[in-house]
């Protein structure tokens, strides 16, 4: 069983005050706070191992490049991909997709289509529609029923102009879990690729893209206890060597002639430059720190925290929850409003209670627009919260309207 109050121990910024109240941190969605171990393991690498990875023969260098490529494998493993060669590290997902849309560029004709959905945060709409737009392709969008993604429309939408189909595993915003592997399963039936950003399900529960069996899966770092600028994107050998380098330079080439050059294999084909070796190997140690607790614990955590709090928000007069509203259809994401109060003012009176969450559109305009509101307050949970955690994100909600009473 997964101690929450243990873990929080090897979180130092979560043991302060934050407007004379302890901090009661609750914007995980958006980023995670570091444990000790990938603090220390970051530290490590500058202070004893600073070198260039893949370039030199000095000891610096190898156990740079040791450490460097173990987390390649080390990820590998995470997400259960068949070969490091399908491991690429990037900036993040938002960098992932961008290279998806990349790819897409080469192989979309006029009249094929792009099937997107309406919950998808911006990194997963914008290259999409760059990619339309550049090739005269069609992006087309899949929409709700009851807080959830609409699967009959998904069906209804997917033919053989179909090319990608792009869906966000967990929404940043609802909070519900996307059944990608059906969809998988339907998308590779009329021949599209099936693209799945995994920023907020890959710190979350069990990843394993071969079962999945998606073309491309991206996650990002800093969402699960590892640096930012860092992320992976996974995609299936067959089909990363179908697609052109998205930079070029140093590292990624095999051999430079005066007119031309040669690439070097996966995955440094897609690694120009010198990659962020540090992000890399603290990424590494997150691994290992979120997979000594179990990543199926975790996710069984985050469905007992969600089952306890997110009746007490709907009991709350006045108070809105998007998306579903059954616990077990819910990840440890949850979205609302408060009527009469807008959100940037609630997050605000919530911080003032040292409860810091997360007010705006959430990077997913079109979905906002599509529930007739203009932003919302989320939350968002991690192992280091507790029962207690949500206890005071409901008094703090409390405390908002009585400091707003008028409104009531």
């Amino acid at each position: 069983m997964l101690d929450a109050y243990k873990i929080s121990k090897d979180f130092a910024i979560l043991d302060q005050i934050v407007n004379d109240e302890p901090l009661v941190y609750l914007d995980n969605a958006a980023t995670t706070q570091k444990p000790q171990a990938v603090l220390d393991v970051l530290n490590a690498y500058y202070h004893e191992d600073n070198a260039n990875v893949h370039r030199g023969v000095h000891t610096l260098a190898e156990r740079a490049t040791t450490a460097y490529e173990a987390s390649r494998e080390k990820l590998r493993k995470f997400i259960n991909a068949k070969s490091t060669k399908e491991v690429l590290f990037t900036r993040g997902t938002t960098t992932g997709l961008n290279w998806i849309g990349r790819f897409a560029e080469q192989i979309l004709q006029p009249d094929d289509e792009v099937l997107i959905s309406i919950m998808e945060h911006h990194s997963n709409i914008i290259p999409w529609q760059v990619a339309c737009q550049k090739t005269g392709a069609k992006l087309i969008y899949a929409y709700l029923k009851d807080g959830a993604l609409d699967m009959e429309d998904v069906k209804d939408k997917l033919s053989e102009k179909t090319k990608f189909v792009s869906l966000a595993h967990v929404s940043n915003v609802l909070g519900c879990i996307n059944p990608v592997k059906k969809i998988a399963e339907l998308a590779h039936k009329v021949g599209a690729y099936m693209v799945v950003d995994g920023a907020q399900s890959a710190p979350h529960m069990k990843i394993d893209v071969q079962d999945l069996d998606c073309d491309f899966f991206t996650l990002s770092g800093h969402k699960m206890l590892g640096p930012t600028g860092i992320g992976v994107l996974y995609g299936k050998e067959e089909i990363l060597n179908l697609m052109d380098p998205i930079e070029s330079g140093g590292e990624m080439i095999d051999f430079v002639y005066e007119q031309e050059a040669i690439w070097k294999e996966l995955p440094w084909k897609f690694e120009a430059g010198t990659p962020n070796i540090a992000g890399a190997i603290a990424l590494g140690a997150a691994i290992d720190y979120l997979e000594s607790i179990g990543m199926d614990a975790i996710h069984a955590y985050e469905q007992e925290l969600v089952a306890y709090i997110l009746p007490k928000l709907q009991a709350i007069e006045g108070l809105t929850v998007y998306g579903p509203q059954d616990p077990r259809q819910h990840a440890g994401v949850i979205a609302f409003n408060l009527e009469g109060l807008h959100p940037h003012d609630v997050a605000t009176a919530l911080d003032y209670e040292g409860v810091a969450v997360r007010a705006g559109h959430h990077c997913a305009q079109p979905l906002i627009n599509h529930l007739g509101i203009s932003t919302a307050v989320r939350v968002s949970f991690y192992i280091y919260n507790t029962k207690e955690d949500c206890d005071k994100l409901i008094q703090a909600i409390h405390a908002t309207k009585e400091f707003f009473n008028g409104t009531f």
